[in-house]
């Protein structure tokens, strides 16, 4: 068996079974195929690839791929609304087929449909966000990736159950949960967090601190969640005022193509950003409307001293 060899000064540790030769030295580097092995390299800075076998060629020695290992827990509040068992949040929109199998954060990460025909404790609510943030500064984004959100609250990798994994070095970061119509949540302080122990990370427990002032919901249970309403892509939940979020549900079940009479009172069917309470229906008034909830949340906030329908719930994260 031929070891690889790397020259520019490079070295490889394991054998692999292929051949790596640069036969020349060009300003600036290049890249260079052997054996289906592709190698990208420059001249004066660090060579960083990675082969099939998730190792990084790099200068003077070959490492694995910092990851850190973590289970973060967390409640929406949306999906909480009249609960079918008490402490599980619903998962109306797995059960009626809704969530879609391509995540609608940045990454476009994928699932099988199969992991949706889990029940239980364990069946998934919706797609979140994950975010690690830089010990040193809160607002630098160091890792992310779309995960899914089991009942219970648990946050769990795309297969459905297995903790979830972030490429991040071993180390203190905070840790940002975000979702498509809730505002999102960050701890208050960095948090160790390894490779090989899984950090429990529990959002829902009221003892634990969060950056900001008020960022989660109390809910009657003492257990906390995010704030629900955020239909229109800001950072912000208001019932009216200078950007409210009421009238995008309006707008969407006005506008709606099946809404051949406008009607305020008509259900869109599906995976709906206006879907408030997270129950597959997005209704402007009637029987099952998603408002009241937003005029609930802004009435009741603990910054509301003076009941304004115009209060805004600012989301508590630091670039805000």
């Amino acid at each position: 068996m031929n070891c690889i060899k790397i020259f520019l000064l490079l070295c490889v540790s394991s054998c692999f079974g292929q051949q790596i030769v640069i036969s020349s030295v060009d300003a600036g580097g290049a890249t260079t195929f052997a054996n289906n092995v592709r190698l990208v390299y420059s001249i004066g800075e660090n060579t960083n690839r990675e082969v099939s076998n998730g190792f990084h060629i790099s200068e003077g020695f070959i490492s694995a791929r910092f990851k850190i290992t973590l289970n973060p827990i967390v409640f929406l509040q949306g999906s909480l609304v009249n609960p079918e068992t008490p402490g599980l949040m619903n998962d109306a929109l797995r059960f009626n087929n809704y969530i879609p199998t391509t995540s609608p954060y940045p990454d476009n990460a994928t699932v099988n449909a199969s992991v949706f025909s889990v029940t239980g404790n364990n069946a998934i609510v919706d797609w979140v966000w994950v975010e690690l943030r830089q010990e040193n500064d809160n607002t630098n984004i160091i890792a992310a990736t779309s995960a899914l959100l089991q009942r219970d609250g648990d946050i769990v990798a795309l297969d459905g159950s297995s903790a979830l994994q972030l490429n991040a070095p071993p180390g203190n970061h905070y840790v940002v949960i975000k979702h498509r119509n809730h505002l999102g949540v960050m701890s208050s302080n960095p948090i160790a967090l390894s490779r090989n122990a899984t950090t429990i990370v529990n959002f829902t427990d009221s003892g634990f601190s969060t950056f900001g002032t008020n960022a989660q919901i109390q809910l009657p249970s003492t257990a906390t969640a995010l704030w629900a309403g955020n239909v229109n892509g800001d950072t912000v939940v208001q019932y009216s005022g200078t950007n409210p979020d009421l009238p995008n549900i309006l707008a969407a079940v006005l506008n709606d193509s099946g809404n051949f009479l406008n009607f305020p009172t008509y259900t869109i069917n599906g995976y709906n950003i206006h879907d408030v309470n997270m129950d597959g229906k997005t209704q402007y008034t009637g029987t099952e409307p998603d408002s009241p909830l937003i005029l609930q949340n802004v009435l009741t906030h603990p910054g509301n001293f003076l009941n304004f329908s115009t209060y805004q719930i600012q989301e508590q994260l630091p670039e805000n």
